[in-house]
């Protein structure tokens, strides 16, 4: 059992690393409230692309890092209580 709570550990600070480089990585949106107010045309060839480009790889790098925080998180509390 100790083998498996250090590849855990080993799992969660690689993804715990992973998810601040992809964070720090990603840019800034600048829109907030005032986009959500004045509104944006979303019928155009960047948005209906917008996973393609490097932004939208990255914030599904987030999110996958993200969920994977959460699961090897929950692991490692479940691990410690045994």
């Amino acid at each position: 059992m100790q083998i498996v709570k250090y590849i855990v550990i080993i799992l969660y600070v690689l993804d715990c690393l992973g998810l601040i480089i992809v964070t720090m990585m990603q840019n800034r949106d600048s829109n907030g409230a005032s986009g959500t107010i004045v509104g944006s045309s979303t019928n155009n060839f960047y948005e209906k692309n917008k996973s393609r480009t490097r932004d939208g790889k990255l914030k599904k790098w987030t999110m996958i890092l993200g969920i994977a925080f959460v699961v090897l998180a929950i692991a490692l509390g479940i691990i410690y209580v045994i």
